[in-house]
């Protein structure tokens, strides 16, 4: 399954403009936005992933498009899925964006793998 690239560049630009440090990575199918060596978004056909910090879950989960990322069927509380349809300004997408870089500077990048 291919990624949207509009959305992808939307959210590219959002990112650039504050963040230097940003690998793109193509992973599940979507394309991910690493910022800081941290899963930060992931922009999928339909939908993006937001990393968030978790005691905002409840609060955004009342929000237009959102839904619980259960990618590998189970919820992941700090992780939601944003429909592209609610996504459809500059405001509505830099508002998930943003959720997502203030958590960045809090989260715990994952270990990374050891090569042999």
């Amino acid at each position: 399954m291919a990624f949207n690239e509009k959305l992808a560049n939307r959210t590219r630009e959002i990112i650039s403009h504050t963040h230097k440090n940003v690998e793109e990575k193509k992973m599940f199918g979507g394309l991910c936005f690493m910022v800081n060596d941290k899963m930060c978004v992931g922009v999928e056909q339909e939908r993006l992933m937001v990393r968030l910090d978790p005691v905002h879950y409840d609060e955004v989960m009342k929000k237009e498009g959102c839904a619980p990322m259960d990618f590998t069927g189970r919820i992941m509380k700090g992780y939601v899925f944003v429909d592209i349809n609610a996504l459809n300004t500059a405001r509505k997408l830099e508002y998930w964006i943003d959720l997502a870089l203030q958590f960045n500077s809090k989260a715990k990048a994952s270990k990374k793998k050891k090569k042999n």
